[in-house]
């Protein structure tokens, strides 16, 4: 058994080591981009009007630090309606493009699942507009408010570009680890069939938990759902359903700011209910990515 499990350890940390030079360099592309398009990026929201839901879902889908963090404070400043929100948290990708990219998934690949997730943010978020109204209403953005207040992100942000590559990199690297080396202790114990079944022998159950890991306000939601998905333990349906619920600390943001424990419920449930239908579609219609 431990010879087992010392095996599975080895093999995802040499793994895991293997990754880290292209998450950093990862990390330092997509931080320039944000650092050079990430206040224009929140402007676009804030005047977005009736085209939030494409603007968000569009917008949502660029790696930014923080970006459903942004989007939150818009939510809870009625600078934008929920419709936008729900697509920005829809589309937002998190940890997972970084882990693919390292990963060396093909681009074919990657693209396919970010339009995915945009094309399902901005019709969800047009749905959430049609049967649950205008909620948060747009109203005058006050002078000077670029939802940037408040704890921010949690992630960095505020340092130096490579610093914060650096930080990213450690912490994403030490959640690869982690995740890999639980799932090959699991898989070294029961097999990778049984784990495998878990998820996929019983209609929807996968796409119910892949959610539930998703709604965790942290990027570590997003390493373990696209590591399951790269070890062939949940398919694409599950895979989705997490990925979408994946909207990082804006979750979390929402929470702390606004303070209405029943329209936070409201719009966890639809981001939760949303993104196990979504998976669920892609499961019985048979779709690979």
């Amino acid at each position: 058994m431990w010879s087992f499990m010392k095996e599975a350890i080895i093999e995802a940390a040499v793994d895991s080591v293997k990754l880290v030079p292209f998450l950093f360099v990862t990390y330092l592309v997509m931080g320039a981009l944000e650092r050079a398009a990430g206040r224009h990026a929140r402007a676009v929201i804030q005047e977005a009007g009736k085209v939030g839901p494409i603007w968000g879902g569009l917008l949502g889908a660029i790696p930014q630090c923080g970006f459903s963090a942004a989007a939150t404070y818009f939510y809870v400043g009625k600078v934008v309606t929920l419709g936008t929100l729900i697509s920005i948290y829809l589309s937002t990708s998190d940890e997972m493009l970084p882990i693919f990219i390292s990963e060396k998934v093909p681009v074919g690949t990657i693209v396919s699942i970010m339009a995915a997730k945009v094309i399902i943010g901005v019709i969800s978020g047009y749905a959430v507009e049609f049967f649950f109204g205008w909620l948060a209403r747009r109203r005058r953005v006050p002078k000077g408010y670029d939802g940037e207040s408040g704890p921010g992100c949690g992630c960095g942000c505020g340092t130096g570009l490579f610093i914060e590559s650096v930080q990213k990199t450690l912490q994403v690297f030490a959640f690869i680890l982690l995740v890999s080396i639980v799932i090959g202790c699991a898989i070294e114990a029961v097999g990778h069939q049984a784990i495998s079944g878990l998820f996929q022998d019983l209609p929807v159950a996968g796409e119910l938990i892949a959610a539930l890991v998703g709604l965790i306000p942290n990027c570590a939601a997003s390493v373990v759902i696209t590591q399951m998905y790269l070890e062939g333990v949940i398919g694409a349906g599950p895979m989705m359903s997490g990925l979408l619920c994946s909207a990082g600390v804006g979750l979390l943001v929402l929470i702390r700011e606004n303070h209405h424990w029943k329209q936070d419920g409201m719009v966890i449930g639809i981001l939760y209910v949303v993104s196990v239908f979504w998976g669920v579609v892609i499961e019985v219609l048979g779709i690979s990515f």
